[in-house]
């Protein structure tokens, strides 16, 4: 055997030893190192889910957005239930109102802000915020005193106004002369009580049954329409007795001799017309007859015959004293002044108070409870349903110098 095949013969020894130690190095590794390659492994499929979870979470968000582009182009109702606040009431007063079903109203609590709670005391259950929203807006739009006067909604069964009705006095004083005692104000308290005022429309129950059939927006327009007949006819005409007192209920007298506690007026120079010359004078007068402070907001009131007549005049130069409104919802003016159309107002006839012009935001305050309640009914009117609906409303006059009136009179 030659040198060099015992060399070779050596080294490959050499290494298959080395390889041995190696393997049984790997064979006994430690915990702490066993340990540590694990966590590596765990960390690697780890960092694997969380980028499945991603793209998993990118591809919903990806359709969801396709999805409320698609909503709002076609006008689909919202998915978010979150869109629809005072779902549960209205569901369930629906229910109340199609089948009498009162199970979902009762326990049920209202925002403060629209009703204090779902039943009533004396039976009934209110209506909810939208609906009694509704019957506000057309009430609104459509009483015509409701329009231009003050209204106040108040949680008893009465407002009190505090009505401050004489100057301060006054006087000049120098640094020398003694000061005199000035006269004191004089204040005196008005006290609007509510009264109740209610209407009942009834609907067959057949209708009721049907679930095109917007029972919500029916009612509402059905309790909007009987409360303005009541209310307009009250607010001007009401005598007080379990009503509200009108603004043509105090005494009347001429505006040289007006008093607190009278309403002032201007006569038209005939008995039973306007004056057949000169017929505009007496709108001038009533204008000018009010106070500086309440005409820069006065408003005249009158019924459809009058209008008739009053727009037909003219001033000295052929001018007609009306104007039409040059947009849409804008009242048309007399004098440049607004003309709310009240049909409760009187005729032109003899005696008659046709045509009132005042600051009624300042003259006439309509004091209200904000609940409405609802009772149903399905016995007394069979086939048929009857809705009870009820509220507490007054109004009064707060300030008799702020409105003046046109008496078809010779003086």
């Amino acid at each position: 055997m030659t040198a060099l095949s015992i060399l070779k013969r050596k080294g490959r020894e050499m290494t298959e030893t080395k390889s041995r130690a190696g393997e049984g190095l790997s064979a006994a590794q430690s915990p702490a190192e066993e340990a540590k390659a694990a966590m590596a492994g765990f960390l690697k499929e780890f960092s694997t889910f969380q980028d499945d979870v991603k793209s998993t979470l990118k591809h919903q968000e990806e359709r969801l957005t396709m999805l409320n582009a698609k909503t709002m182009a076609y006008g689909r109702p919202a998915l978010s239930a979150r869109a629809e606040v005072e779902v549960p009431h209205q569901k369930a007063f629906n229910a109340y109102l199609r089948s009498g079903d009162d199970d979902g109203l009762r326990g049920l609590t209202l925002e403060g802000k629209a009703m204090s709670s779902a039943v009533a005391a004396d039976g009934g259950y209110l209506v909810d915020p939208q609906t009694s929203d509704r019957i506000q807006s057309l009430l609104l739009s459509t009483s015509s005193l409701r329009s231009v006067a003050n209204v106040v909604q108040v949680e008893a069964t009465s407002f009190d106004v505090i009505v401050d009705r004489s100057e301060v006095g006054s006087g000049w004083a120098t640094e020398a002369a003694a000061t005199t005692e000035t006269a004191t104000p004089v204040i005196e308290r008005i006290s609007i009580k509510l009264h109740e005022l209610a209407a009942m429309p009834k609907a067959s129950q057949r209708l009721l049954d049907d679930s095109a059939f917007d029972v919500e927006g029916w009612l509402a327009e059905k309790i909007a329409t009987r409360f303005i007949r009541a209310e307009a006819a009250a607010f001007i005409n009401g005598d007080g007795v379990d009503k509200p007192k009108g603004i043509l209920l105090p005494t009347k007298v001429a505006n040289a001799s007006w008093t607190w506690g009278n309403i002032g007026y201007v006569p038209t120079g005939a008995a039973a017309d306007f004056a057949t010359t000169n017929a505009a004078d007496c709108i001038i007068n009533l204008v000018y007859a009010l106070g500086a402070d309440y005409r820069a907001n006065g408003t005249f009131l009158m019924n459809s015959k009058t209008v008739g007549a009053v727009r037909k005049m003219k001033d000295a130069d052929g001018r007609f004293l009306w104007s039409d409104g040059l947009a849409a919802g804008e009242p048309s003016r007399l004098m440049g002044y607004p003309v709310v159309v009240s049909e409760d107002m009187p005729d032109i006839a003899a005696n008659a108070y046709a045509v009132a012009f005042g600051d009624f935001r300042a003259a006439y305050t309509i004091a209200e409870r904000p609940d409405l309640r609802i009772l149903r009914d399905p016995f007394s009117a069979k086939p048929n349903v009857l809705f009870y609906a009820n509220k507490r409303v007054g109004g009064d006059i707060t300030d008799y110098a702020a409105v003046k009136l046109l008496k078809i009179a010779v003086s």
